[in-house]
Parts: C-alpha cells; sequence; structure tokens
C-alpha cells in the first residue's frame, strides 16, 4: 500500500476496493461522480473524507442515501458532466474525483429500468429516468432502435460493442421496425440472433445492449468533455480515478491521462515548443488494475472493470 498521498499506486494491489482505498488515502474533500448505490461513497468516508455523491440517477442517490446517510456527505441529483454538476464539483474543492462508469446493480435488476436482456423487460436503458435532459425528452432505447437512421445504428454496434456484422444488425433492425416497432428486449434479442446466428448467447447479447446503453445517455461524449474539467477541478496534489468497464471508456481514460503527464504536446516535428510546455501531473497506474478471482466470484459483474489513477502537478 501507499505510504504518501504522492506514491505511486501500485498495480500489483490485486483487489478493486483496496486499489481504491489506496488511491483515496488522505483524502479530505472526495467526490463520487457516479455513486451508484454508495459503496465507493462508503469506503471514501471511512477514510475520514467528506463526500460529495453525484448521480444522475434519483433512484441510485435514494440508495446511496439509505445506505450511508447524510453525515459527512452531500448529494446532486445530475450527469457528472452537466454545466451545473461542474460548478458544483468546483465549488467543493476536491482533493479526490472517482468517476465508476459501470451500471449499478440496482438498475439491472429492475426489468422496469430496461437495462437487460431478461424476457420481456422494455427497452429504456435511461440512466437518468424518464426525465428531460437540456429541456428536451430524453430518448429510450426503444426510441433509439426505432428511429435512428441504419448508418447510425450501424456506428454504435461496430464502435461501441466491436461487432463486425454491426452493418448488418443495423439493417436487420430497420427492416423489422417497418412491422413491428422494437418496445422490449426480446425485440433486439431476436433481431441479433437473426443476424448473429442461433449460437449467439448471453455474451453477445451483454455486448450489444451495452452499446445500445452507450447510445442512449451518451456515455463516451459525456466521458471525454468531463475529464479535463474535472481535473482542472482538483485541488493541487489531487486525485482522478476512473473505473471504467467498455475499450472505449478505457481508451479515452488512458489516451487522456498519458497526454497530461508529457511534458511537450507539440507535433514531432516541430522545431520550437508553443504548447504548455510541462506536465499537468502523472499517471498513478502503470497498468490500468483489475478485480482478483475473489472479487469476481463475488461480484461477477466487475469482472470488466478496470481502474486507472492520476495526480494533478502540485502536491508535496
Amino acid at each position: 500500500m501507499p505510504t504518501a498521498a504522492s506514491d505511486p499506486i501500485s498495480y500489483h494491489i490485486p483487489v478493486l476496493a483496496a486499489a481504491v482505498r489506496a488511491w483515496a488515502d488522505r483524502s479530505v474533500r472526495a467526490i463520487d461522480a457516479t455513486i451508484g448505490g454508495g459503496g465507493h461513497a462508503e469506503i471514501l468516508l471511512g477514510l475520514g473524507a467528506r463526500v460529495l455523491g453525484i448521480d444522475r440517477d434519483p433512484d441510485a442517490i435514494s440508495a446511496a442515501r439509505a445506505r450511508i446517510g447524510t453525515d459527512g456527505v452531500e448529494y446532486l441529483e445530475g450527469n457528472f458532466a452537466a454545466p451545473a454538476a461542474l460548478a458544483a464539483i468546483r465549488a467543493f474543492r476536491p482533493d479526490r474525483i472517482l468517476l465508476d462508469l459501470g451500471v449499478s446493480s440496482h438498475q439491472i435488476d429492475s426489468d422496469e429500468r430496461g437495462f437487460t436482456f431478461r424476457e420481456g423487460a422494455p427497452l429504456d436503458m435511461r440512466m437518468g429516468g424518464r426525465g428531460k435532459r437540456e429541456g428536451q425528452r430524453v430518448p429510450s432505447a426503444s426510441d433509439v432502435l426505432n428511429t435512428w437512421p441504419t448508418e447510425r445504428l450501424a456506428a454504435v454496434f461496430t464502435d461501441f460493442a466491436d461487432e463486425r456484422r454491426g452493418r448488418a444488425l443495423a439493417k436487420e433492425v430497420a427492416r423489422r421496425r417497418l412491422t413491428a416497432a422494437f418496445v422490449v428486449s426480446d425485440d433486439f434479442v431476436n433481431a441479433i440472433r437473426a443476424v448473429l446466428g442461433p449460437r449467439s448467447g448471453p455474451s453477445d447479447f451483454a455486448r450489444l445492449f451495452q452499446a445500445l446503453r452507450i447510445a442512449v445517455n451518451d456515455e463516451l461524449d459525456a466521458l471525454t468533455t468531463a475529464l479535463p474539467a474535472l481535473r482542472d477541478a482538483l485541488e493541487p496534489g489531487g486525485r482522478l480515478g476512473v473505473i471504467t468497464y467498455h475499450s472505449g471508456e478505457d481508451r479515452i481514460v488512458k489516451h487522456a491521462f498519458r497526454e497530461w503527464a508529457r511534458d511537450c504536446i507539440c507535433p514531432p516535428r516541430q522545431p520550437i515548443c508553443t504548447c504548455r510546455g510541462h506536465a499537468l501531473g502523472r499517471v498513478l497506474t502503470k497498468k490500468p488494475l483489475s478485480p482478483d478471482a475473489t472479487e469476481i466470484a463475488n461480484n461477477p459483474r466487475a469482472r470488466s472493470a478496470q481502474f486507472r489513477a492520476f495526480e494533478v502537478a502540485g502536491g508535496r
């Protein structure tokens, strides 16, 4: 375990929760920007930090409040990338900011929220519920499947699910919606089976439902926009930690952290440096940290989790 706030996080730490504790060591004011059920906020509180918990899902806020109460913790309902949330984050003056980008268990386990491919579940997937985003109704997964152009759907399946038959699946969705709208999980599962074949199964459904969820909630664009703002909101020497569950998420975080840690970001052949000329901090995780076998056995949904951490310049 680290013995000082500036020590790198060892990539030999086997359990994700232990890695988060090491990352959070000596925190005074911490933000759990995706509080979910409150598990990570509970760790932060246990280490003595005051916590601001943020989530776009009102059910998540309620679950966290029931678990950890209100002593030493404040709550804010909203998307961490929204201007109002970023303003609140800056005002809090945090020394730690954590993003856990996974879907919480209570979202997956509630069929009516539509995050599951279990039979008969509605195609919803809106993390913030059925409210509005920037004054407009938030489209559901059903809306995406029923209205998005074929090319846009193909990009979702290809880019977010790494599905080589993404274009064929998009065409199948477009063909089917001409006669019957996509309403429940079975409708999308049947389209997937029609293209991927009868041997397609839960792993295929999970990939493609995840891709659809990412599209519904605009998750990758939100992450790209928010990362530099979150970095700049940290106190000198503060730490940003991100837990990803998707290759696209991890790629965004990895590339951002790598660029921030470089002294010069000018084009290689440019003769004179015209950029910032110094690193903004350093990467604390030599490799992404993943849960060990015991943690995966206890929580199979954590199997794809990867944790990366960055420390902004200015610490002792």
